[in-house]
């Protein structure tokens, strides 16, 4: 099965897909760590974006992050199947990804979308710790930063859930419950005994 989780920071995209991929036996691969990834080990271009992102607290370009999940989906390993979080979030990437799997032969099964509202994604947000990329220690987020990505974030949201809707992909889960009860509602949307 190729899933991918989409939602805003805070909607519990990292717990839901580690939660699938125990179930499931998927493995997953998010953006953010593509990025973290590029970021300590890349010398060139796309390194130096990476870090400049990540310092800034913004999302790396289309193209960069196209690339960077274009190196991934060429591991023969993927045909089994995986769990994507953070990838794709704007509409060329979203077609970006489509055509990359369908020359390799296969498609994404479901886009499950972890629907909540942006105050409580803050608020979410502002109570987790995170390493800063640069920082040596683990900090809270700044409320200005993570408003910026939820920002950029809505300005894709409904173009891209309208490209998933209409290839009959789309999940829509209430990410405003327990941890079990969005798990639950995940597993019966994808027609899965828990």
């Amino acid at each position: 099965m190729h899933i991918v989780i989409y939602g805003p920071e805070g909607s519990g995209k990292g717990t839901q897909a580690k939660l699938l991929s125990e179930k499931l036996d998927l493995p997953i691969y998010t953006a953010g760590d593509l990025v973290r990834e590029a970021a300590e080990t890349n010398k060139g271009r796309i390194g130096d974006m990476a870090r400049s992102v990540l310092l800034d607290g913004k999302y790396l370009p289309d193209g960069e992050m196209c690339n960077l999940i274009g190196e991934k989906l060429k591991d023969e390993e993927l045909r089994k199947g995986f769990i994507l979080d953070g990838f794709p979030r704007t509409l060329l990437q979203a077609n970006y990804l489509m055509d990359n799997l369908s020359k390799n032969g296969y498609k994404i099964d479901k886009v499950i979308y972890l629907k909540l509202d942006e105050e409580e994604s803050v608020r979410r947000l502002i109570k987790r710790k995170r390493k800063v990329f640069g920082k040596s220690k683990i900090l809270h987020d700044d409320p200005k930063r993570i408003r910026q990505r939820l920002k950029i974030f809505h300005q894709e949201e409904k173009s891209l859930l309208g490209f998933f809707k209409e290839k009959k992909m789309l999940l829509e889960i209430n990410a405003d419950q327990t941890i079990s009860q969005v798990f639950h509602d995940i597993m019966i949307g994808l027609d899965r005994s828990l």
